[in-house]
């Protein structure tokens, strides 16, 4: 993106610092750099500048000196500069409702943003709406796949808690017909007993619809029964 306002075009130049005098991280802000050495030549100071040109500055120093990180699902945009300028450029950044955390990395100064909100707010506000494109559809991919193994979890969870209490309840039915309690229980009771041993995977609604009870009938049912295996020293 380059800027058409004069005092745009010096405060991105101002922005890439080394970069504008011929130390450009890559060919294309080398590029960049010598376009806006056309035109009319305008100073640019950081106090009293207005919001365009302060963000022309930013996305100039993030050219020269940024990087954006979206390795294991986190976001991390950091700028790299001299040791001495990291806080100043903090401050800077808080100046412009952009917060971020500054400290000394290996002799140099790393000033950091992680919030997803932050980093989205500087990109769009940069000019980079592909880049905020590319995070946002990353993140709601995130998102999906979250909530998808969430599911999944308290699926396999709710099947396997369903798969014990059917393990049990069968038990509970062979030992109560073993020592002859079964026959004496009431109709109903019989009817969940024989439908469970019929279908030891089947839930309590589909017990329901397969006696022709409703599910809190089925589920007193079997209750019974494994309080009555249990009288009698089984499960």
């Amino acid at each position: 993106m380059e800027p058409t306002r004069a005092c745009c075009r010096a405060a991105e130049r101002e922005g890439l610092g080394p970069a504008a005098r011929g130390e450009a991280p890559t060919a294309a802000v080398a590029r960049l750099a010598v376009r806006l050495e056309h035109g009319p030549r305008v100073d640019f100071t950081w106090d009293g500048a207005a919001a365009h040109c302060r963000m022309a500055y930013l996305r100039g120093l993030f050219l020269a000196r940024g990087s954006l990180s979206l390795a294991a699902g986190r976001q991390h945009l950091e700028f790299v500069v001299p040791a001495a300028e990291a806080e100043g450029l903090a401050a800077r950044l808080a100046a412009v409702d952009l917060p971020a955390a500054w400290r000394v990395r290996r002799g140099a100064g790393v000033v950091t943003w992680k919030r997803t909100e932050t980093i989205v707010r500087f990109l769009g506000s940069a000019g980079a709406s592909a880049a905020v494109l590319e995070l946002e559809s990353r993140l709601v991919a995130r998102s999906l796949r979250g909530q998808l193994n969430r599911a999944l979890n308290a699926e396999t969870a709710n099947l396997g808690r369903v798969a014990a209490a059917a393990t049990r309840q069968v038990r509970a039915i062979e030992l109560v017909d073993g020592v002859g309690r079964l026959a004496t229980q009431a109709a109903q009771v019989r009817t969940v007993a024989q439908a469970r041993r019929a279908s030891p995977e089947a839930s309590l609604a589909e017990l329901a619809a397969e006696t022709g009870l409703s599910r809190p009938a089925v589920q007193r049912a079997l209750e019974r029964l494994v309080a009555l295996a249990e009288v009698a020293g089984g499960a």
